[in-house]
């Protein structure tokens, strides 16, 4: 059974860095496509970074582009999202999501996604 479990969310200020970590069970996290996606209250869900099977291919939004870093480390069946120089408008609900088919490229379209964590909060203060 898929299980997705997101933490390291927080309260950092602006200019800070966080990184979030999303604990894969039931599969191994490098035999499948990925991604972390974000939602703001009142707007839609976003993609902001995605990864191909075996770690392949890192694939951002123009928004992070540049700040935020994804990885997965097999050895603890874990994806990662490393979130530098944050800025008050990264303040969301991040989600790790797990694709059932391996879109190629990597998508950030949420609907190629067919697992889905809880969330971990992200705010960022000016």
């Amino acid at each position: 059974q898929v299980h997705l479990v997101e933490s390291g969310g927080g309260s950092v200020q602006a200019g800070g860095g966080l990184r979030l970590s999303c604990a894969a069970s039931g599969f191994p996290v490098i035999s499948k496509a990925m991604a972390w996606f974000r939602q703001a209250p009142g707007k839609e869900r976003e993609g902001v970074a995605a990864i191909y099977i075996g770690g392949r291919y890192p694939t951002y939004s123009d928004s992070v582009n540049g700040r935020f870093t994804v990885s997965q480390d097999d050895a603890k069946n874990t994806m990662y999202l490393q979130m530098t120089s944050l800025q008050p408008e990264d303040s969301a609900m991040y989600y790790c999501a797990r694709a059932e088919g391996d879109p190629y490229p990597p998508s950030l379209t949420a609907s190629d996604y067919n697992y889905w964590g809880q969330g971990t909060q992200v705010t960022v203060s000016s």
